[in-house]
């Protein structure tokens, strides 16, 4: 059998659909580490953690910020079913940085474990978010 050429994304949260087209990679923020993936790759169910994921089409990389969902990896397609997902030209950086302050306030305030974790997981988004449209602003 020969190995696909290509890889059909699917990339969908409960909102909205973000992607659904023929891409060349993919990486993607699994919870144990960053996923890549090329056409013919073995099939694997991931979690999906929080981060900075990006497609590439021939050169053009397209990026997005993540967190939380799943992903199906099959040979010739990856389907992500993403909690939050935002494409770096879509994300309001001051809205970014004031979610970065405040997580990082709530990590100094926090008494309650589950609160520290709470505000963790809200900084590893913001941080993602603030990278992830870094890239948007640093192409052209």
């Amino acid at each position: 059998m020969a190995l696909p050429s290509k890889l059909s994304l699917e990339l969908v949260t409960p909102d909205r659909a973000l992607a659904h087209e023929a891409v060349d990679e993919v990486q993607l923020p699994g919870v144990d580490g960053y996923i890549g993936v090329l056409p013919g790759h073995t099939p694997l169910l991931a979690l999906l953690g929080v981060g900075q994921m990006w497609y590439r089409r021939g050169t053009e990389k397209t990026f997005l910020s993540v967190a939380g969902g799943t992903v199906e990896v099959l040979p010739d397609r990856v389907i992500v079913l993403s909690l939050t997902a935002e494409r770096a030209e879509d994300i309001d950086i001051m809205r970014a940085e004031a979610a970065r302050k405040r997580a990082e306030q709530a990590l100094v305030k926090s008494a309650r474990i589950e609160d520290v974790e709470l505000a963790r997981i809200a900084l590893l988004r913001a941080i993602s978010r603030l990278n992830t449209a870094s890239k948007a602003r640093t192409r052209g």
